[in-house]
């Protein structure tokens, strides 16, 4: 017996709404159908950002800081920043240093007495904002370093960011997910589905817990396999 000798199976999104359809005991036949799943993929889209960190979402991207300059726009599609520090020297690697930049939050921040005081940034406060369109513009999340970049040396700003998932997108588009999501991902829309099909409310239970398994199958694995390393903090007492 041979075997298929690939392994490139996915689903595009028809084949999604399809099945998650099918779990509901119902059928996707009307274009009204077709929307109101693809928005419900896109909401439990969301609802992943907030659970934790997506692997396969994560960037690395950089931004040269300026003189004097305090803020700084992330992409618009940035959910969080998950390490950072200021590098020297870019433009040498016989020079190149990554230097720690501590994360501070907005209290912190803002007892700083002197926020325009320049030298090599050690501090940044994270302003996420929503990402979302505004008549001033887009409300893209930012940085703040502190304290303001001198002009001894060139500073970049080195970061590793999760980033949004893709939208759904449409009928012959298959999603921004690795394969070992989807299973959960079938399951998560079957769920949010029966909670607007009349006929399949008597299924709702189940598919939760469907749901719920097999999203902590897929979060268990999706997660670094690299040793613990514990930092210890430093304290100061007056």
């Amino acid at each position: 017996m041979t075997t298929s000798g690939t392994a490139s199976f996915n689903l595009d999104l028809n084949d999604i709404l399809e099945e998650a359809f099918e779990r509901c005991g119902a059928e996707l036949r009307t274009g009204y159908d077709f929307r109101t799943a693809r928005r419900s993929l896109n909401l439990l889209f969301a609802d992943w950002a907030n659970r934790g960190i997506n692997l396969w979402t994560i960037e690395q991207g950089s931004l040269p800081l300026v003189q004097g300059q305090v803020s700084y726009d992330l992409p618009v599609d940035t959910v969080d920043l998950l390490e950072h520090v200021i590098r020297t020297g870019a433009g040498s690697a016989a020079t190149q240093a990554d230097l720690t930049i501590s994360r501070i939050s907005v209290s912190t921040y803002a007892t700083i007495p002197n926020k325009i005081q320049q030298g090599r940034p050690i501090q940044v406060w994270v302003n996420r904002q929503s990402g979302a369109t505004e008549p001033t513009g887009v409300n893209a999340p930012q940085i703040n370093v502190w304290p303001a970049p001198d002009g001894s040396q060139a500073y970049t700003f080195v970061y590793w960011r999760m980033r949004r998932i893709q939208d759904a997108g449409g009928g012959t588009a298959t999603q921004d997910i690795p394969f070992r999501f989807l299973p959960c991902l079938v399951a998560g829309l079957s769920y949010y589905l029966a909670l607007k099909l009349p006929d399949a409310t008597e299924r709702l239970v189940i598919l939760k817990q469907m749901y719920d398994e097999a999203w902590d199958l897929a979060a268990g694995e999706d997660r670094e396999k690299a040793p613990d390393r514990l930092v210890p903090r430093r304290m100061f007492i007056s």
